[in-house]
């Protein structure tokens, strides 16, 4: 079935749903094409990240810090950011990897996704989308280091604290508000030079980690307090974030606040910038600024207002983000083959149409299907008949669109079966993927590749479920499979 399960072990997401998407709105929107999350091997990162060598380390929170960042590779193109932790950091494996998971089941275009986790022995690692472009940090305070002497432009920074708002809302309403330590390492750019929150804070404290810096400046007053994360916590931090956009410098929010007090606003600005920005403008980000930096919790704003306020400070929205960031735009790996359409159900698949894919379905019948020839010949015995029965409402129901109804009578037949039915389980797959459960589609559809290895419906429907996890590489590659055996070979279904 080509290359699917050596990248993905897509079968170990089978505890949850698909990763959700959520819009600004909370709606479901389109899934984005990031892997299901799964657990590691040990010997998989490994081979990623060629033995955790140290030319492929890409932290830059500091030299001493314990837990070092790999740039890694999955299969032969797809990049990933691989973080070791200490020893001691985590003791409890299942509560690591519980967490891992829950944090993991969040997909959004505004956050660095948790696409895996491992705890072999007692070092525990997580791994997530790898972005190119660095961190906000080293856009904001280290120009030089990328060989540009331009500072950030005012446009790009009004959309670093957008982005980042979205994110923190998208994340709390999949359940997930409290946010460790918010600051600009935690801020990194993609391919298209967007910024994306971090996935990697999102993750509860450990034993021996901290939720802040060691730099009591920028802790949330009831943090030291307290000892613990608050969702107003959170908007301190994003307000200390808020500030060193202004002035593109780090500035201890007490420093700032007494600049603010004193309306000497000029001080707080960074000079670069002179001429991009309206006072009105600079006026309200301080303001917002100075809210969230608020020491009563209660008083600071939530995260919504900060979505909604920035929203209208936005500007040349029509310039992408890779040009005013200034890199150059290059996709993480290589773009799936297109398919030359051959037939209705390879552009049905292709298009993940359901609803054109089962009327193409129950136009098959079962000739040729060795299970139901089987049958046929051992019509006598009671099992046998029960079981063609089973199959005969397991049609009717699916015919009917039926789908639970056709999932339970489809088992049934395909449990009382010598040998299963490739129809029977691209079928019951399909009905899998109208009941939202991509995962057990996808099993069917490889039994049916199974029994069937030239049947090139079986690659379509693995196509389709492969999409529904987010596997856009490996369902393109399906698909491809697909086509190439329909145009070699006469159906065998």
């Amino acid at each position: 079935m080509g290359s699917c399960l050596s990248k993905f072990n897509v079968l170990k997401a089978s505890d949850g749903d698909a990763a959700r998407v959520v819009s600004d709105a909370g709606d479901t929107i389109e899934p984005i094409h990031v892997p299901v999350f799964q657990e590691f091997s040990l010997e998989q990162l490994r081979l990623a990240t060629n033995g955790f060598n140290e030319e492929n380390i890409v932290s830059e929170g500091g030299d001493k810090t314990p837990n070092m960042v790999f740039k890694g590779r999955l299969g032969n193109d797809y990049l990933i950011a691989v973080k070791r932790f200490s020893k001691s950091s985590w003791p409890d494996a299942k509560q690591f990897v519980a967490e891992a998971s829950g944090v993991g089941q969040i997909r959004s275009k505004k956050v660095v996704n948790l696409i895996g986790c491992c705890f072999d022995g007692d070092i525990p690692f997580l791994v997530s989308e790898f972005m190119p472009n660095g961190t906000l940090a080293k856009h904001l305070f280290h120009s030089h280091v990328l060989g540009d002497q331009r500072p950030m432009e005012w446009a790009l920074r009004l959309r670093v604290a957008y982005h980042i708002a979205q994110a923190l809302d998208e994340c709390t309403r999949c359940g997930h508000p409290l946010y460790h330590d918010l600051n600009t390492y935690r801020i990194l750019f993609d391919q298209d030079g967007n910024p994306r929150l971090s996935s990697f804070g999102l993750m509860k404290n450990s034993r021996d980690g901290k939720s802040y810096s060691t730099n009591l400046a920028y802790t949330p007053p009831e943090f030291l307090k307290t000892g613990r994360v608050t969702s107003e916590s959170v908007i301190y931090s994003f307000g200390s974030v808020l500030l060193d956009l202004l002035s593109g410098k780090h500035i201890p929010p007490s420093h700032a606040l007494d600049l603010i007090k004193g309306k000497n606003l000029g001080s707080l600005m960074d000079s670069h910038l002179e001429g991009q920005f309206t006072i009105e403008e600079a006026t309200e980000l301080i303001r917002l600024a100075s809210r969230c930096l608020q020491y009563e919790p209660r008083e600071r704003p939530t995260i919504r207002v900060l979505v909604d306020s920035l929203a209208t400070l936005q500007r040349k929205v029509e310039v992408p983000s890779d040009v005013m960031l200034g890199v150059q735009r290059e996709p993480l790996s290589p773009k799936p083959i297109q398919v030359v359409v051959r037939s209705k159900l390879a552009d049905a698949c292709s298009r993940m149409d359901l609803t054109s894919i089962h009327q193409q379905l129950v136009a098959l019948h079962y000739k040729g299907d060795s299970s139901v020839d089987e049958l046929s010949f051992q019509i006598w015995t009671r099992e046998m008949q029960e079981a063609l029965n089973a199959r005969k409402r397991g049609d009717q129901a699916f015919v009917e669109k039926q789908f639970e109804t056709a999932i339970t009578n489809y088992s049934q037949f395909l449990s009382g079966s010598a040998n299963p039915s490739a129809t029977a389980l691209v079928r019951r797959s399909l009905a899998y993927l109208f009941t939202d459960q991509p995962n057990l589609a996808l099993r069917d559809a490889m039994q049916a590749q199974y029994v069937n290895p030239e049947w090139h419906v079986a690659f379509y429907m693995q196509s389709v479920a492969l999409k529904k996890l987010n596997m856009v590489t490996e369902s393109s590659d399906m698909l491809n499979e697909g086509a190439s055996l329909e145009q070699q070979y006469s159906p065998k279904h």
